[in-house]
């Protein structure tokens, strides 16, 4: 199959520019969005040790008795734990308002009366998804989700434009990794597999990042076609309307267990997670019951709502096995983004198709300094500018964002009861590490720097264990450890992913060397000479001239 030439051409530079301008966001959305794949054990891994014992799920009908004879304004809206886990810091909490970052919470000591106290929860795992939304950008969130909806379409576009090039070589070259002195055709084989290998996933990941980017503009139109403009205080409330006739009137509620009852019946495979309560102890009270299924699609998670006074359910739209015809599709994206459905096979398998998909940026930007550097010095005699920026911006962005997320992650666990904000804490680490990085990059230089940058990555990533080391050996610190397997779990697998970012900055100190700007001259000087001892024939000659006229177009 051949590709007309002037096609290639166009296609080729609409596959340079939209990678180059969306790869290092990309880079770092996907970095963190594998980590998102595991956010369970990293909360659990940076949860400290709870203040008071987390009650008993047996004892949960009086601990709300009490709590709301002790707070009535926690009424208005509690969510009852179900897990047992390190990361939940209490069986019951609630917040005075939507936008209260600390939360009180309820449980009861050994005499059983009800003790109240406010929290002030770590959040580790929220931050790492505000990057994979964002891609950290400076801002509010929904300004970040705006530029990487953006980013997106550039990134479809990307995709698309990719294909058409490597589809001539498609069944030849589609497995080819050719490791050697050819640096350009080892960053291109290596590019080339795994951007076809992994398309359908980056085709959905890049198309539902566009519709969560855009989302509020989508929610208009159904609410104005479906909804019939009752969709934003629908959305608000987070639960249907109370039924008719329901009244503010003082009522008694069923036990949870009977409420769960209810969602065990529906469905006998179902998890539930978690218990929100609304106007708790009034004819008007619900409770969503929040949980998993992996049999099913959901976003993320699936819900079931009923009254605690009656035992009726109310809603079972997004209940797995259940969902209307209308938010199936809309959990079906949900859950193919997410990676939500399919147990533990499908988050390992997105987790390693997010790291590939970083590398596959990574790689990209690689292929296109390293193939525009000879012809840059071949036909000005040094390296330009652009070159230069990019370099540097490549692996500045790219360790500086890896290093930053590994100090966030060990600034959450050592700088805990030492800082009064300690989200502002961690935040800034991120940013201070990825600035540095980046800083360093433009002051070293691209190549000079990548070894040096990819090692700090390296200490950075190495420091999570080394963290949780020093709280099992000295727990004087104030540092700790969670021996659960989750927790541990992070640990190896950041001890592991330290050692492959040493062993990448050994591979980038070699490849930084065959490609550096000095070597690049000298190797076309050396083409030169032989080409111009050798004649080409004429159609060669041809073929030559219409090359350079392209490299000279990208560029």
């Amino acid at each position: 199959m051949r590709v007309p030439t002037d096609l290639y051409r166009r296609y080729r530079l609409v596959h340079t520019w939209t990678g180059i301008c969306a790869g290092l966001a990309l880079f770092i959305a996907f970095y963190a969005g594998a980590l998102t794949m595991f956010k369970e054990p990293l909360a659990r891994w940076a949860a400290p040790p709870r203040a008071v014992a987390l009650t008993d799920l047996h004892d949960s009908e009086a601990l709300i008795a009490q709590t709301l004879a002790a707070r009535p304004d926690a009424a208005r809206e509690f969510t009852l734990d179900l897990r047992e886990t390190e990361d939940v810091p209490a069986r019951l909490t609630w917040r005075k308002s939507r936008h209260d970052d600390a939360p009180w919470s309820a449980a009861l000591d050994a005499a059983g009366q009800v003790q109240i106290t406010q929290l002030h929860p770590v959040a580790l795992a929220q931050w790492i998804d505000v990057i994979h939304r964002t891609a950290a950008i400076p801002g509010t969130q929904e300004l970040g989700e705006y530029v990487m909806g953006g980013v997106s379409l550039m990134y479809i576009v990307a995709l698309v434009s990719g294909l058409v090039l490597v589809l001539p070589s498609l069944v030849r070259d589609l497995f080819a990794l050719r490791l050697g002195a050819n640096l350009k055709r080892m960053w291109m084989d290596a590019h080339n597999l795994m951007g076809i290998t992994s398309l359908p996933f980056h085709l959905l990941i890049g198309l539902s990042a566009v519709v969560f980017a855009f989302h509020d503009s989508i929610y208009d139109a159904q609410d104005a076609v479906v909804y019939d403009h009752q969709l934003k205080s629908l959305m608000q409330a987070g639960m249907p309307p109370p039924p008719r006739g329901a009244t503010a009137a003082a009522a008694p509620m069923l036990p949870p267990a009977a409420l769960l009852a209810r969602a065990q019946a529906l469905s006998p495979q179902f998890e539930p997670i978690s218990m929100t309560y609304r106007n708790a102890g009034t004819a008007a009270a619900s409770v969503r019951i929040i949980g998993r299924d992996s049999r099913y699609m959901l976003r993320q998670v699936g819900w079931l709502v009923v009254s605690p006074v009656s035992g009726e359910i109310l809603n079972s739209e997004a209940f797995p096995g259940r969902q209307s015809a209308w938010d199936a599709p809309v959990a079906a994206l949900f859950a193919l983004h997410f990676g939500s459905f399919g147990g533990e096979p499908v988050r390992w398998g997105y987790f390693l198709l997010g790291l590939a998909g970083a590398f596959m940026f990574y790689s990209g930007n690689r292929l296109w300094i390293v193939s525009r550097r000879r012809q840059a010095v071949s036909a000005q005699g040094r390296e330009p500018r652009s070159l230069r920026f990019m370099a540097a911006a490549t692996h500045g962005v790219c360790f500086g964002g890896i290093a930053g997320i590994s100090l966030s992650l060990v600034a959450a666990k050592c700088l805990h009861g030492q800082v009064g904000d300690l989200a502002a804490w961690y935040r800034g680490a991120y940013y201070v590490t990825f600035l540095a990085a980046l800083g360093w990059a433009f002051a070293r230089g691209g190549d000079q720097a990548a070894r040096g940058l990819a090692r700090a990555a390296a200490g950075a990533t190495l420091a999570i264990p080394l963290a949780s080391l020093t709280g099992y050996l000295w727990p004087a610190t104030g540092w700790w450890v969670n021996e659960s397997a989750a927790s541990l779990g992070v640990d190896v697998m950041a001890l592991l992913a330290a050692g492959a970012l040493w062993w990448i900055g050994q591979a980038l100190a070699v490849d930084g060397r065959h490609s550096s700007p000095a070597l690049a001259g000298e190797e076309a000087a050396q083409a030169d000479a032989q080409t111009t001892a050798r004649p080409l024939p004429r159609a060669s000659r041809c073929t030559t001239e219409a090359s350079t006229s392209t490299s000279a177009q990208v560029l």
